[in-house]
């Protein structure tokens, strides 16, 4: 299988892609810019929109250096494509044509760009779609998402992934955690507190999905909140377009329900009432994974304390999260996991 041979990571992964660099790398790919650039927000990556020459626009994404192999690259990229095929509103990457050695072709949609410093970098192109976020306090709109999902996971069902991650206890939960406590991370003032938590946390969740034996795992998004979900009003595409595939995974079909649901119990129940609507016109759904949702929760929060503190050498992360190494963000979390704890006491009964 092939490896990430990017360079190792340095303090700042990024330095030498500056927007010169951005522009070189768009032309070695085939792309002619006019200069007109606009970095877009993206922690994990870097993204920027380019104005071309025809008067058209695309995003050029270069991917943050050793997280994805190409393996993994090329399989986001096949399932966007076999997506677009099915007719599915998502943007495919565009195909590269090099024109100098500074771009060599990993795949005919991923590109291996070498800076003049030496920096490489990984880069993909896609053309750019704009939108604003959906309104999911209507149902209608609920509906319409539930059933753009119900269609993604008919495709997702198609096939498997060889190479990308599964979502699990161990991949999301157990890991991530190890790599917090290895890392020495966690604050010593909250330490004790945030290791019960967690461990007891992770313990509920195994017991959960141990009483789902049988759910089906396959092909998601696997990050869908509302930022990847872009609403157009009108035109080609309109309504509900899905947006980077970076995280996506090996799951339970739920996972790509519950971060569009809003906190509240009654108007959760509400919002799965429509979701799952429009989602069961076009895939069933196993109601067995709704004991997941708090499970998944959980593993988010753990998964995303250990990747800000993998990134916390990129300057970028000190910046974005200050407080992350503050006492009073690692009782927080303690605290927000004792009450995950209850909740899935509670499912347990």
């Amino acid at each position: 299988m092939p490896t990430a041979s990017d360079h190792a990571p340095t303090l700042a992964p990024y330095a030498s892609l500056d927007p010169q660099a951005v522009l070189e790398a768009l032309y070695a790919a085939g792309f002619d810019a006019d200069g007109r650039l606009l970095q877009l927000n993206s922690y994990e990556n870097r993204v920027w929109m380019a104005h071309l020459e025809d008067g058209s626009a695309v995003v050029a994404k270069f991917y943050r250096p050793n997280r994805w192999t190409d393996a993994q690259i090329a399989e986001e990229h096949a399932l966007t494509a076999e997506l677009a095929e099915a007719d599915l509103p998502v943007v495919t990457p565009l195909a590269l044509q090099p024109r100098t050695p500074d771009l060599v072709l990993c795949t005919p949609t991923l590109g291996r760009f070498t800076t003049p410093d030496g920096g490489t970098f990984r880069l993909a192109v896609t053309e750019r779609r704009v939108g604003h976020a959906p309104e999911l306090e209507h149902p209608e709109t609920l509906a319409r998402l539930g059933r753009l999902l119900g269609r993604v996971h008919a495709v997702g069902r198609r096939g498997r992934f060889e190479h990308r991650r599964t979502l699990n206890s161990q991949t999301y939960g157990h890991a991530a955690r190890q790599r917090l406590l290895d890392s020495g991370t966690v604050h010593a003032d909250t330490e004790s507190s945030w290791l019960r938590a967690s461990a007891q946390a992770l313990e509920l969740i195994d017991q959960l999905t141990a009483r789902l034996d049988g759910v089906r795992s396959f092909r998601l998004h696997g990050d869908c909140h509302p930022g990847n979900l872009l609403w157009r009003d009108e035109g080609q595409h309109s309504g509900p377009n899905l947006v980077d595939f970076d995280d996506c995974c090996t799951g339970p079909a739920v996972q790509d329900l519950w971060m569009l649901l809003p906190g509240e119990r009654e108007a959760t129940d509400a919002a799965l009432h429509h979701l799952l609507d429009g989602y069961r016109d076009f895939t069933p759904f196993d109601d067995r994974e709704l004991l997941l949702i708090e499970p998944l929760r959980t593993l988010r929060m753990i998964h995303h304390s250990a990747w800000i503190a993998e990134r916390w050498s990129d300057p970028a992360f000190p910046i974005g999260f200050p407080w992350f190494d503050s006492p009073s963000y690692w009782q927080q979390q303690a605290t927000e996991l004792n009450e995950q704890v209850e909740r899935m006491r509670d499912l347990l009964g």
